[in-house]
């Protein structure tokens, strides 16, 4: 199997979606991405789904902080921040069929991350910002 079929394979990761622009999906679904559609980003979640053709992703973030950029896209239950343990997050950036950005903040499992972020980098010809040091160390190993 070539390596990039296994690691899309393996980029099938649990997540939960914080809030964006996405008005199909509530904050704090529950699902999982998958990269293993050659045309589309997609999340899954119960009740819902996602779908976004790669060639319309313009950001990839990855952190253990949602960023002061895209706060105001992001709604955030006042639990969320009262939360102590350390949360990794993934934000997709991209432009609708409107040519409107758009974006999405999931919490995701910081076992299967390396894997999605190689994915995703492959698939959206996107390079992956890294919020600091210890997300780039925790993202590429």
């Amino acid at each position: 199997m070539p390596l990039l079929a296994l690691l899309l394979l393996l980029a099938q990761s649990r997540a939960d979606y914080v809030g964006g622009t996405v008005g199909v999906l509530a904050s704090g679904a529950g699902g999982s991405v998958e990269l293993s559609d050659p045309r589309y980003f997609a999340f899954y979640a119960r009740g819902a789904q996602v779908r976004v053709p790669y060639d319309r992703i313009n950001l990839l973030e990855y952190g253990q902080k949602v960023d002061r950029r895209l706060m105001m896209a992001v709604v955030i239950s006042p639990m969320f921040l009262l939360s102590k343990t350390r949360k990794h997050f993934l934000t997709v950036g991209y432009s609708d069929d409107e040519g409107k950005q758009q974006a999405m903040v999931f919490r995701v499992d910081k076992n299967g991350i390396r894997a999605m972020l190689v994915g995703l980098e492959a698939r959206t010809g996107q390079k992956v910002q890294y919020q600091d040091p210890e997300a780039r160390k925790a993202g590429k190993g």
